[in-house]
């Protein structure tokens, strides 16, 4: 099995976020959180709902397709420990805040919370909540600068699941193009003489 060493799997992650990483993420990446599959979960920090309310997202953000999705490769696990371990208790109050809100925030349109939704609707639901956040985030301020703001909960989530996922095992061989050592050193070529993906190292 191949070993990620912690500052190779930041510098991956960076590459595939475009450098839009935060600090809590950047902190535990570094202390060597990673997501490992496992054949069960017990939330130690979130409630049961909130757990599922996770591992649901996270199956949304990166399903399984013709490689493990997100939920496989333990990513949900991944998102409980970064906060637990990593949050501030700013942090971490901000987000279970905003995670409850999430739940409960689908009644308003849908008559029921996030869980009880068909998939369908949980989908819909969450790619309408993606939608205002990073509509949110590009908002200027009067003076035409962007105002500073706590990021929307639905783009923290994204970061962690994308983070978990692409420093694990599959994400970052199975997905990404990935080689342990140097190759050699083709010049100018296409990316689909290159293999068709993006490059993990």
């Amino acid at each position: 099995m191949q070993t990620i060493d912690r500052r190779e799997a930041l510098r991956r992650t960076a590459l595939v976020m475009g450098g839009m990483l935060s600090a809590s993420t950047i902190a535990a990446l570094l202390k060597g959180c990673k997501a490992e599959p496992a054949l069960t979960w017990k939330p130690e920090f979130f409630t049961e709902e909130q757990a599922r309310t996770i591992t649901r997202l996270a199956d949304i953000i990166i399903p399984r397709t013709d490689t493990p999705g997100a939920v496989e490769t333990g990513v949900p696990y991944f998102i409980e420990q970064v906060v637990k371990d990593c949050f501030t208790e700013d942090e971490q109050k901000s987000f279970i805040d905003q995670l409850n809100a999430f739940i409960s925030g689908s009644n308003e349109e849908f008559g029921s919370n996030f869980l009880k939704l068909s998939p369908e609707k949980q989908e819909a639901y969450v790619e309408a909540m993606h939608q205002k956040a990073v509509e949110g985030e590009n908002d200027e301020g009067k003076d035409g600068k962007k105002e500073k703001k706590e990021r929307p909960f639905i783009l923290k989530c994204k970061e962690l699941t994308m983070a978990g996922f692409f420093t694990s095992e599959a994400g970052a061989t199975q997905v990404l193009q990935y080689t342990s050592v140097p190759g050699s050193f083709k010049g100018c070529i296409s990316v689909e003489e290159a293999g068709g993906k993006a490059w993990a190292t």
